[in-house]
Parts: structure tokens; C-alpha cells; sequence
């Protein structure tokens, strides 16, 4: 597909944009070669090894890991942001009900629609960069609000009020089942949340970036991340990948599923990814997570990947296939009681905070990012045929 460098020239780049650089960014980088990916000049793993989240949202907001002081404010700040305006509350029993079997995620399309009109969130380039700032915290610490309450009336359950004294994790898990987390729980669902604020240039990343810089506000932009994380080859395979475990149900299936897949080509979610050729560095984070848990589930899975890898080697030797972050992100989430429903939005409660902060940095460039595409249709101009 080409792109404009002139009014009158294109240049001719890779199918999907694969490898091109866009922009310049201050946010993080994805080392795909080296199995590494890092949130401004910290490793994103050693992050979610040794902080917690708020502190890594205030990293990704402001470039600079905060002071205990500066924690304390800021998570007292994003704890009172979790309460949704009482009209945006008012319409989430109808959003549910017409998600129907789409989802929590598909309801959060419309709900941060919604709360932007209701908070009067306005274009990125008619407002400063401290109403940016503020309009994008004040959507991320609502979300986890929104999807757990929509999943919730969803299944016929009334949705449970945030509460300020609880870390965004353990209020995320609260939220959701009503019960205040284990602290062994809390803690492996935030170190997920963590290594998933932000990817690089991924779809939904970009995707949030191209609306921001038409001038939009910040819940347009998000809403079409939204849209771009709902799709299976993106933000869609935690539960699939654990779907993978459930079709091969047994050990004595692992070999015979496995040859069966790969020798037809099929796809087996939860391994492979579009930058990494070594393993992800969030794949190793999560595998030693669910260890810690331990139990058939993790037993079964660890066995399924080594024949996977085994198994690819022998039939389709120099192909490099390693698990992603879907494949244990799916065991540890079940391991820690969130409903398969519940992976996906999961998801968009971590990256909704790596899309905040590069809505932040696109807004500081006023250049509106508008590519081009090569015509392949008829030869033009072609008379307009006359009606009889």
C-alpha cells in the first residue's frame, strides 16, 4: 500500500504497514528480535515485577516514575475518577441488554461515548494539555467501572460501586465478582494489567493515534481503539487460547492435535506473534506466574507448549513459533477466577491507559495522519452509461 511523501508521490510500503515507522515516540518500543519491549526507558516486565500499577499509569502520563508523595496523589486522584456520572449509570441496564452475546466489550464502545458527551470532553486541539491529561485519566479509571458493571448486568447481577481505598487491580477484581481479592490474586491480575498497558504500534494503539490526530476527543479515540482491540487477531485470543487446551482435553491427545493442526496449516491461538521471532518476554512473565499457582491446569499447559515447539521443529524445522501473552495470560486469568467473558475487557482495563498516553502524544502533533491507497479497480474515466 502506498503512502503520500507529496501531493503528487507515493511510496510503495509493506502489506499492513509492517515495519514502517510512522512517527516518533517517547512511549516505548518493541524489540522483537530480542524478546524485549520497555515503557520509556524502564523494562516492561522488571515494571510489572517490582511496581504497581498506578505507578506505571503515572509513568506512562507524566515520563517519570513518581515519589511516594506523587503516588499517593495520584492514586487518590484515579480512585475518585472510578464513580461514573449517575445518568451514564442510568442507561448501562439497556447497553447490557443490547450487547446481548457481544459482550462487555462491545457495550464499552457506546458507554465511553457516552461518558465523553456526559463529562463535555472536547476536540484534543481546542483544549491544553492539562485538560488532555485530565479527560484521559478521568476516562481510563472509569472504564474497569464500565465493563465490570455491564458484565454484570449482563448475567442478571446488580454492578458493584468502586471503592477508593482499594489499588486499581484489586478494585477491578472487586468490582467484578463483589468479594474483595486475595492479595496472591490481586497481585497476579495487576502484573498482567502492568505488562499489557502498552505494545507499540499495535491496531489499537495506531488506531487511536489516527483519531486523535484528526482533532477528536479523547472517548472518540478510545472508542475506536475499542473497536480495533474486539477484533480475534488482536486483543481476542486469551480465551482462545485456553479454547486450544479444552479442544485437546487430554495428554494422550496433545501429539495427535497438535500434527494434526500444523500439518493443515491451521492457526493454534495463543502461539505466534507479528514483531517477536525469539519468546515473549510477557509469555515468560505470566508462565512463571501460573507456576506459582501450580495445579493440572498449569501442569497441562506447559506440556502442551513444549510439544507445540517440539513438535513444529520436527515437522517445519526453522520455523520459529513461540507462545504469546494470550496463552498464559488465559491460564493465570483463570487460574485467578475471572470469568472467559471477562479476558478480552480485561485487557482493555490495562491498555486503555497505553492508549490514554498516546492520545496524549499524538495531540502535541497537529499534523492529521491521512495515508494513501494504490486504485486496482476499472480503468477510469469510463463513460457514465445513459438510462433507457
Amino acid at each position: 500500500m502506498p503512502i503520500n511523501q507529496t501531493a503528487s508521490t507515493t511510496v510503495d510500503v509493506p502489506r499492513g504497514l509492517a515495519g514502517v515507522v510512522v512517527t516518533d515516540t517517547a512511549l516505548g518500543d518493541v524489540r522483537g528480535l530480542e524478546g524485549f519491549y520497555h515503557y520509556r526507558q524502564y523494562s516492561a516486565v522488571d515494571l510489572a515485577r517490582t511496581r504497581g500499577f498506578e505507578d506505571v499509569w503515572y509513568l506512562m502520563v507524566h515520563g517519570d516514575l513518581p515519589e511516594a508523595t506523587q503516588l499517593s496523589a495520584f492514586a487518590a486522584q484515579t480512585a475518585e475518577l472510578r464513580r461514573l456520572p449517575e445518568h451514564v449509570r442510568a442507561v448501562l441496564p439497556a447497553l447490557a441488554a443490547a450487547s446481548g452475546a457481544s459482550g462487555p466489550l462491545a457495550g464499552l464502545r457506546t458507554a465511553l461515548s457516552l461518558l465523553g458527551a456526559s463529562k463535555g470532553f472536547r476536540p484534543v486541539y481546542d483544549i491544553d494539555a492539562d485538560q488532555r491529561r485530565a479527560d484521559t485519566l478521568a476516562a481510563s479509571a472509569a472504564v474497569p467501572t464500565l465493563l465490570t458493571a455491564l458484565y454484570r448486568l449482563g448475567q442478571g447481577l446488580e454492578p458493584v460501586e468502586p471503592r477508593t481505598d482499594l489499588p486499581y487491580a484489586a478494585n477491578y477484581l472487586y468490582m467484578l465478582t463483589g468479594s474483595e481479592p486475595d492479595a496472591d490474586r490481586a497481585r497476579a491480575i495487576e502484573q498482567y494489567l502492568i505488562s499489557t498497558i502498552d505494545h507499540g504500534f499495535n491496531a489499537s494503539t495506531f488506531t487511536a493515534r489516527v483519531i486523535a490526530s484528526t482533532g477528536a476527543d479523547v472517548a472518540a479515540a478510545l472508542a475506536g481503539a475499542v473497536g480495533a482491540l474486539s477484533g480475534p487477531l488482536h486483543g481476542g485470543a486469551p480465551s482462545r487460547a485456553l479454547d486450544t487446551l479444552d479442544a485437546i482435553g487430554s495428554r494422550d491427545r496433545i501429539d495427535p492435535w497438535i500434527r494434526q493442526h500444523v500439518l493443515a496449516g491451521d492457526r493454534i491461538m495463543g502461539f505466534g506473534h507479528p514483531v517477536y521471532r525469539t519468546e515473549d518476554p510477557r509469555s515468560r512473565m505470566l508462565r512463571g506466574i501460573a507456576k506459582q499457582f501450580g495445579g493440572p491446569l498449569v501442569d497441562f499447559a506447559t506440556e502442551v507448549e513444549q510439544r507445540v515447539e517440539a513438535i513444529l521443529a520436527e515437522l517445519k524445522p526453522g520455523r520459529e513459533l513461540h507462545t504469546n501473552v494470550e496463552f498464559y495470560a488465559g491460564v493465570v486469568m483463570e487460574l485467578c477466577g475471572l470469568p472467559r467473558q471477562m479476558f478480552t475487557p480485561t485487557f482493555a482495563a490495562a491498555r486503555v491507559v497505553g492508549w490514554g498516553a498516546n492520545i496524549l502524544e499524538q495531540a502535541e502533533d497537529s499534523k492529521i495522519i491521512r495515508p494513501a491507497a494504490r486504485y486496482v479497480g476499472p480503468e477510469p474515466p469510463v463513460a457514465v452509461p445513459t438510462l433507457a
